[in-house]
Parts: C-alpha cells; structure tokens; sequence
C-alpha cells in the first residue's frame, strides 16, 4: 500500500477505534492517524501470529484485525496514562 493509503486506513481505523472505545481521548486528526496506524501494524502482527494469514491489501478481514490492533493500542495508551 502506498503512503496515501495507510493514511486514510489510519485515519479510518483511528476513528472507529475511538468509536468503539469510548471516552476522553486528547487526540487530535494526527494522533487518531498514528493510532490507526499503529493499530494497523500491531493488529497485522496479531492476525500473523495467530495463524489467521498474511494480511496483503485492503479487505474485511484486514480491517477488522486493523481495528482490533487499533482498540488494543488505545487500550494500552489509556492504561499507562492512569499509571502515571
């Protein structure tokens, strides 16, 4: 994928991540698209080592491992921000 899609899959990623994850995130456009980046890359690593595939191109099943990664990253974000 070229640069101007993993950008709009960040920033679609970003904003169901939040969706689905509720709350006050001091996030703004940049951050929801590093978090669905990110979200991308740890959900595509998850889907790998689970045995799911490789993920190559853009289709449901990427999306939905995006999203999981994405969740999964605010997740983390949110814990280590009540840590502290």
């Amino acid at each position: 994928m070229g640069i101007l899609a993993w950008i709009v899959l960040g920033l679609l990623v970003g904003v169901l991540a939040r969706f689905l994850m509720p709350g006050t995130q001091p996030l703004g456009i940049i951050g929801t698209i590093l978090l669905g980046i990110v979200g991308a890359v740890v959900g595509g690593f998850i889907g790998i080592q689970m045995g799911w595939g490789n993920v190559h191109g853009f289709d449901l099943r990427s999306l939905g491992l995006a999203i999981l990664g994405g969740v999964l990253v605010l997740f983390l974000v949110r814990l280590f921000q009540q840590g502290s």
